[in-house]
This record gives structure tokens, sequence and C-alpha cells, in this order.
């Protein structure tokens, strides 16, 4: 059944792709062989275009993996066309690092990736609970895509994984090996990372966030925990889910871990004092207001989601 949707799945895009119009993203190479485009600090009630995350690739000596895809179809169609103008070589991977619209919408712009070189459709990695969150909320991200982006979100379906992740995983690119790891719930319950030891670049998805608010929907006492072991990695080039590629990867977690642990303080200093979610969204983690990016819109989201679940603490 799954080879059957994604057959489907393939042939509706080849059919919808050539109504989309796409210019190569700008990339930046972080390391040789890597990389990034930065995605734009926009919500997704502010103008959304589907290009608000960090994605990009890696090269090998024979093949490529990219990581994370955009936000719709045609962002995943511009990172192609611009992999394309750097290499001719295949891309036999396509990594998720979790399942949030913004990063797997794009998927789609892969499955004839290879197409030119009569070469088989990459396989999709995602963490082990990656199928169950897409089958879960699926339907309901299509639907708040035909909102944001109308008539363009036509061709944006979403492609399950094809290959998954439940610990490790080792992938081979030709003299470049590739190290995915998948998280206990964290900053959501199917959190990839990608290592690449050959030039010590490091692409965290959201398990890092760099100048934007950063988003909950997970654990936030895994979310920490899984901070505490990306600090002890041995990163060159840190590639966060959203914001600037840092050099200094111990300072941006030590930012997030500050913004988060205040956040879990004053929510439930607020539950203990009886105040409502209402007062607790406009008052919890303020004094971090001037350090992130689209505060006013993550945090109260953020607030919202914590405040029941630390009600029965």
């Amino acid at each position: 059944m799954r080879r059957l949707l994604h057959g489907l799945a393939r042939s509706f895009i080849l059919l919808a792709a050539v109504q989309v119009q796409a210019a190569p993203l700008k990339l930046q190479q972080v390391a040789p062989g890597v990389y990034v485009h930065i995605g734009a600090h926009k919500d997704f009630e502010d103008g959304y275009d589907g290009d608000i995350a960090n994605i990009g690739f890696v090269v090998g000596s024979e093949a490529v993996a990219v990581i994370d895809t955009g936000g719709s179809y045609a962002v995943g169609a511009s990172l192609k066309d611009a992999l394309r103008a750097i290499t001719p070589l295949p891309v036999r991977y396509v990594i998720n690092t979790h399942g949030h619209p913004d990063h797997v919408f794009g998927n789609a712009a892969f499955l004839d990736a290879n197409a030119a070189g009569a070469g088989a459709p990459p396989q999709f990695i995602g963490h082990a609970k990656l199928p169950q969150m897409l089958a879960a909320r699926g339907d309901g991200y299509v639907r708040n895509l035909k909102q944001q982006l109308g008539g363009a979100a036509k061709p944006s379906v979403l492609v399950a994984p094809t290959r998954t992740v439940q610990d490790r995983l080792v992938i081979d690119l030709g003299k470049r090996k590739l190290e995915v790891r998948a998280w206990p719930k964290a900053h959501t319950d199917n959190d990839l990372t990608v290592f690449d030891p050959s030039t010590r670049s490091l692409w965290t998805g959201d398990l890092l966030f760099v100048e934007r608010t950063p988003s909950l929907d997970g654990d936030a006492a895994g979310w920490l925990a899984a901070m505490e072991a990306l600090d002890e990695l041995p990163a060159a080039a840190t590639i966060p889910g959203h914001g600037a590629v840092t050099r200094d990867k111990h300072a941006a977690l030590t930012r997030q871990r500050a913004y988060l642990e205040v956040l879990l303080r004053d929510v439930r200093s607020s539950i203990r004092q009886g105040k409502d979610m209402t007062s607790t969204m406009a008052s919890a983690a303020s004094s971090e207001r001037a350090r992130w990016r689209l505060f006013d819109a993550v945090n109260p989201r953020n607030v919202n989601y914590l405040y029941p679940l630390l009600e029965w603490e």
C-alpha cells in the first residue's frame, strides 16, 4: 500500500509540476560540499510563503543527501534547481529532521529528482514516529497550506518516509558518510539530527533555534536533555532549523536553554498563583521578549501548549 500511495503521489506531482515556476534558492556553502538555504523569519500567519525553514544538501563523490525541503512544492523545486546548478549527482536520500509543514512539503519536488538520468527516486528518511505524526496531522497541514498559499499549494502533497530511523543510521554518499540520529521526544516526538564527520557539520533541525523564538510541540524536559547531548557533539558548523548558521553551538544552545527554563519557571509560577492560561500567555517569559524574533506570535503558543500539561504535574 505504501508503494502504491507513493507511486500515485509521484504521478500527481509530475503532472502538477509544470504549473510551478520556481527560481533557484540562494545558498551558502558552510563547509566543503555542505550547502544551506536560510529561511526567512516569518510566522505561519504573517505572509507565509513556505520559505521559513533552513534547508539544504550535502554532496558526496557519488550522490547527494537533501536535508529538509521547505514548506511547499515550489520551495522544494527551487531547492532542487539550486542543487542541479551545483551537481548532476543523483539525490540518493531526502532526510526530514521532523514533520512540521515548513520542513516537509517540499519533499514532493524530489520524487522525480533523478528522472533526467532515469534513476530511481530518493529514499525518504524520517524518524520512526514520523509516519504516525503525518497520518494524524496531514489533512490539517494540507488544509492550512491551501489557506495560506491558495492555488500555489496544489502540488504540495505530503510524502511519507520510505525508510525510518529508530535510533541511528549511517548513510553513504561516496567518500562521505552521514550519521542520522533519532531523538526521544523533545521539540517534537520525531526529531532527527544529521552529522557529517568529514566537515564536522551538524544539522539540528528544530532542536536548535537561532534568533527565532523556539517553538515547542513535544516535551520541554526532553528537549532540555537533548540539548545537553547536542552540546557534547564536536560540531564546527551547526545548521539550526531556523536562523543563522553558527560556529558557536554552545552559546546558541545556552541562549535557547535560558528561554525554555524561564518559560517553564514562569508558567509553573502562574499555575501556583492560580492565574488562568490567558493571563499567563501575556506574562510568561516576558523577560525574554527582546532577545527573540517573532516572540509575540510564538511564545503565547508555547504557553498554550505547556499550561495544561504543567497543571497536572
